[in-house]
């Protein structure tokens, strides 16, 4: 049943009852509308028979993660779909997850965020675990279930840690030389990476087909490694983490790498960094990255990521845009590689403010 009230001329408060929660005190959700009567009573209609229409009385934070998976699993690449998956059924073995929607508050999802962390979790996992949450009730405010997303609400505290350093140009370079010693494949395959930021799994998913004659190259795919408990493993051609593709320009050194060694080695296979037909496990690069640290004599706590996170910090320190770095990278949002490489800022930052010095700088002579 909706109730409408005019609050002032134009702007009216629309009023759904839902049912009873957990206590069986009454529930409601409510909108304000600007327009006229005729818009009011459009809101409460689509109130009571859209999809959040059904009574939120009984649901819980579980109802919650049950119907944001089944809404958009289908439309999420298979490793985002997999990581939320997991993130979901971990939310699930909390008891924050057999709360009543109805009454779970800012200070239960705080509650639940120490919990994690006593429990051992990491900042990183108590972020995810948290996105994902906030999401799922995203979804359920805009279904009507909820009137507000106390999760977005919440505040997640973060512990004080030294940032990860980045490699330097000395180790990048150190890093592929090696690699060249044993396979140039190898070299060819970290350079990619360092160029284009590449993931291992993108690398692994690389075709000589993927490179056009004007030099572009495409990521569109990456290598999907499925493992089934007492089964041989399984790998995919899937798309990308994001599930979109990118195409980004290379240097002339590196794409004559690619024609160099596109000669030799493609008639054995269609994969730039596989021999033969079948698809190229992502660890097959992940070796060639620890063979070739090791070799290099470089810190043995570098990974095979750090080269990404080395082109991502130099593009950013040279003062190349967000927008086009965050295209490189395959982030689907800038606001990622600002929140992922603030600390890139500062070198870029000095840059700025030299060259505005040296613009206003008086001319001595």
């Amino acid at each position: 049943m909706a109730t409408i009230r005019e609050k002032k001329p134009g702007v009216w408060e629309v009023r759904v009852f839902t049912g009873n929660d957990a206590r069986g005190r009454p529930t409601q959700i409510s909108r304000t509308v600007r327009g006229g009567k005729r818009d009011a009573q459009r809101m409460a209609a689509s109130l009571e028979v859209g999809p959040g229409s059904a009574s939120p009385a009984g649901r819980n934070v579980e109802d919650v993660l049950d119907a944001w998976i089944d809404q958009n699993i289908d439309t999420w690449a298979p490793a985002s779909s997999r990581d939320q998956q997991s993130r979901v059924r971990s939310i699930k073995q909390d008891k924050i997850a057999r709360i009543p929607i109805a009454q779970l508050s800012i200070a239960d999802v705080e509650r639940w965020h120490t919990r994690l962390r006593r429990g051992g979790m990491q900042d990183a996992g108590i972020r995810n675990q948290h996105g994902a949450l906030s999401a799922a009730f995203g979804q359920a405010m805009r279904w009507g279930w909820v009137s507000q997303n106390v999760v977005a609400m919440a505040q997640r505290k973060t512990t004080k840690k030294q940032p990860r350093g980045v490699m330097t140009l000395d180790d990048v370079r150190a890093a592929i030389a090696a690699a060249a010693e044993f396979d140039p494949a190898a070299a060819l395959a970290l350079r990619v990476a360092a160029m284009t930021g590449a993931r291992r799994a993108e690398l692994a998913a690389l075709q000589w087909t993927d490179v056009d004659e004007d030099g572009m190259l495409t990521i569109d795919s990456a290598i999907e490694v499925i493992r089934h408990p007492g089964a041989p493993r399984e790998l995919n051609d899937a798309p990308t983490k994001t599930g979109n593709a990118r195409t980004m320009t290379l240097d002339p050194d590196t794409l004559n790498a690619i024609w160099e060694l596109r000669r030799e080695r493609e008639p054995y296979g269609p994969w730039m960094f596989g021999v033969g037909p079948d698809l190229v496990p992502p660890d097959h690069i992940g070796w060639w990255w620890t063979r070739a640290r090791k070799n290099s004599g470089i810190d043995m706590r570098w990974r095979l990521h750090d080269l990404r996170h080395w082109s991502a910090t130099v593009s950013i320190g040279q003062g190349h845009d967000v927008r086009t770095v965050a295209g490189r990278l395959g982030h689907s949002n800038p606001a990622m590689t600002l929140r992922v490489y603030a600390h890139a800022f500062a070198a870029a930052d000095q840059a700025l403010a030299a060259g505005l010095g040296d613009l206003l700088r008086e001319d001595d002579s």
